[in-house]
């Protein structure tokens, strides 16, 4: 058991190949708050954290309500794209999600700006609807409505 009780999630992260392009597509598109972007050098020591010594990247911090969002643009060690044919039935974190209040509605919001969607909105069971949609790197995110 921890030494310390876990008392909720404190952030999602994700990393991406345009960090400049997410912080866009996450505060323009979806409503996030950028707080900050930082430059993580080598010497920072990010590669003790993540077990890769000399790792480099931007990383941005991004807020709405309760959750916040990192984004990670790596120039070391250099990332590799979500594979093409990977689904939401493989392993691994599959998606991230987002609170709304009127799905359909910013489905079609999401329509007009471009974004693409894994299906359609759903109402999965009676007053939860759920939306999947590709994010810039073809990341997956939900919208979801209780």
């Amino acid at each position: 058991m921890l030494a310390s009780m876990i008392t909720g999630m404190e952030h999602a992260a994700l990393s991406v190949s345009n960090l400049d392009r997410s912080v866009e597509f996450y505060c323009e598109v979806l409503g996030m708050k950028h707080l900050r972007t930082i430059d993580s050098t080598p010497e920072m020591g990010l590669g003790r954290i993540i077990g890769h010594p000399g790792a480099a990247a931007r990383i941005a911090h991004l807020a709405s309500s309760s959750l916040m969002l990192e984004l990670f643009e790596y120039s070391e060690p250099a990332g590799r794209p979500i594979p093409d044919d990977r689904t939401q039935a493989d392993r691994g974190f599959i998606h991230v999600a987002f609170a709304s209040t009127d799905v359909p509605a910013d489905a079609e919001y999401l329509r007009t700006n471009g974004v693409r969607f894994l299906g359609e909105p759903v109402e999965y069971r009676p007053g939860v609807w759920v939306l999947y949609f590709y994010g810039p790197d073809g990341e997956v995110c939900e919208l979801r409505q209780t």
